[in-house]
């Protein structure tokens, strides 16, 4: 067997602590932290430098299904089986703010690049809009007929894409609220979706083995892929735009080159389906976690030799071919060097937000009335309860009386 070249990821090491499948990982932005959430209800942060101690959270009632770092790293949220979404504070003490208005498992949350929003998305078939810094739920998006796996912002705020179990990817405008298109190609649940760092492009995966990356100007296809032999849970961009890394229940992890359309690495660690993965900020590293209850981190590698001059050169993409069907050439968008993407991402203004403050404390007020109807039900139903075991005793004390007048 050929040793590995110098260029191939490498496992640079692996935690162990939580006690049950892997849910999900993510990187503080300056690499320092990752935190990764599973099915033990349990959110851990790990520190990358060596021998450190990891913060262990507890608060959510039921397996943490997703985790994302804010953009300036000095909060993380989660998202939970329980139904409520946390907002942490990365340090020993691990405070946390709980989120309530979903009313079943969520499984997505992501903040957008002003740090100013989250989006969650849910079992309840909603996406949710929230303001970090009041604390408060904004709004819902709302055409998607199943469960929603996953939803995310683009970089510039002003987009969000929703996957589903309905077999639909959907693109919709902050601002407006409104659905701007649907994605269909699918054939089964789509798990994961995410925009390329450019913006202009998203990749979904599905249970149906694939990969489908669009153009969202467009809304062509521009690539597809079929190499794992099970369900793609999850994927992530390289932040330089030309790498996707994915994650599948075939137990492999997976690096597409996308300026080539081909496979680069295939990837084995985890003793069961990988459930998850993710880039560093900066691409230096990827990490992953899965059904063995490990977390493990990769160094790229490949990175230093491949972008770089990728980037410089701008060189065309070679024609873009399918492992199922030829697909026409088209111009795969490269982001631009990572100091000019920086600048473009800073000078974004921060949006207001769109919705006015007499329709948040509306909304809330309808958050708390849905508590108190919660509640009313309750009594009600312990009040029949009550009822049914009257009726019963009275049924009881009539037949009493009637054994003893018959003769």
């Amino acid at each position: 067997m050929a040793a590995p070249s110098p260029e191939d990821p490498s496992l640079e090491m692996h935690f162990k602590g939580h006690r049950d499948a892997v849910t999900c990982v993510d990187f503080s932005p300056n690499t320092k932290q990752l935190a990764s959430g599973s099915m033990d209800s349990c959110l851990m942060v790990w520190h990358m430098k060596p021998k450190s101690r990891a913060y262990h959270f507890t608060g959510h009632k039921d397996a943490v299904t997703c985790v994302n770092f804010s953009p300036s790293g000095h909060l993380l949220a989660s998202g939970s089986r329980d139904k409520t979404i946390r907002i942490w504070v990365p340090n020993v003490k691990g405070e946390s703010t709980v989120f309530r208005a979903h009313t079943a498992t969520v499984r997505s949350v992501h903040f957008c690049s002003d740090g100013q929003s989250l989006v969650t998305a849910s079992d309840d078939k909603t996406v949710k809009v929230w303001s970090t810094h009041r604390q408060k739920f904004l709004f819902s998006l709302s055409q998607h007929i199943n469960w929603v796996r996953c939803a995310r912002f683009s970089p510039d705020g002003r987009l969000i894409v929703s996957a589903s179990d309905d077999k639909t990817v959907k693109l919709w405008d902050k601002t407006s609220r409104e659905c701007v298109h649907s994605y269909c190609e699918h054939g089964s649940f789509v798990t994961y979706v995410d925009f390329h760092p450019s913006g202009t492009c998203i990749a979904a995966a599905g249970m149906d083995n694939t990969v489908k990356v669009w153009d969202v100007r467009t809304h062509r296809l521009l690539q597809h892929y079929q190499l794992h032999s099970a369900a793609v849970n999850a994927l992530s961009f390289h932040p330089a735009g030309n790498y996707l890394v994915t994650a599948s229940s075939d137990s492999t992890l997976k690096i597409l080159d996308l300026m080539e359309g081909r496979l680069l690495y295939t990837l084995h660690g985890h003793q069961g389906p990988a459930t998850t993965v993710a880039f560093s900020r900066t691409g230096d590293y990827f990490a992953s976690g899965g059904s063995d209850e490990q977390v493990m981190v990769w160094k790229s590698n490949f990175d230093a030799t491949d972008y770089g001059e990728a980037i410089k050169v701008q060189r065309p993409p070679a024609s873009l071919v399918s492992s199922s069907r030829n697909l026409p050439e088209v111009n795969f968008p490269v982001l631009p060097g990572r100091g000019k993407s920086q600048e473009s991402v800073q000078s974004q203004p921060q949006e207001p937000s769109s919705v006015p403050q007499t329709l948040t404390s509306t909304l809330e007020h309808i958050v708390g009335q849905l508590d108190v109807l919660t509640q009313t039900v309750s009594i009600l139903e312990q009040r029949l309860t009550l009822t049914e075991d009257k009726l019963k005793q009275c049924l009881e004390n009539q037949q009493l009386i009637m054994q003893k007048t018959i003769p």
